[in-house]
């Protein structure tokens, strides 16, 4: 995954129209196929939890697939970079530790992943305007630029490949 530049405002007002659009839909659906089969087969004590249930399971199940979908679409486009953004993300947090490591070693795919993580948490942040540990990432950055400078390295975050996670 390569991080891209993308519009702040176009992201937000495309990321609340798919939130507003899936609870909508989640509501209407779930409500509308559990009404139908408690029409269609009543339980004599009055109680339809599996019914409702069903429901939402079922209007779940659709929207991912209409998300699935549509993922391709120009209106997803921001949307769908920063979901993708946040699972790389996630996947590099899950083995920091081992990374943090293998940069204090010198090793260089270490440092581009750090690189790319740093970057990476500082444009989400940003998007979201959650800017309290803005500070955190910082030092977290200036100590990744003191160990490169140690080791001669130049991190780059464009040059981060997944694989290297496997490789760490």
């Amino acid at each position: 995954m390569k991080l891209e530049q993308i519009d702040k405002d176009r992201y937000r007002k495309h990321l609340n129209v798919v939130i507003v659009a899936c609870i909508v839909a989640l509501i209407v659906g779930s409500l509308g196929i559990a009404r139908v089969l408690i029409i269609a087969w009543p339980n004599e004590s009055g109680s339809h939890f599996y019914w409702n249930l069903f429901g939402v399971i079922v209007t779940t199940v659709i929207i991912g697939f209409v998300l699935k979908r549509y993922q391709n679409h120009e209106f997803m486009t921001e949307v769908v970079y920063v979901w993708r953004l946040k699972q790389a993300l996630n996947l590099i947090t899950r083995k920091l530790a081992k990374v943090k490591a293998a940069a204090e070693q010198g090793n260089v795919m270490a440092f581009h992943t750090l690189q790319f993580n740093y970057s990476g948490c500082r444009q989400l942040w940003q998007l979201d305007d959650n800017t309290i540990t803005m500070e955190e990432l910082a030092i977290e950055q200036a100590k990744l630029d003191v160990l490169a400078n140690k080791f001669n390295v130049v991190a780059d975050a464009a040059l981060y490949q997944p694989e290297f996670l496997k490789e760490l």
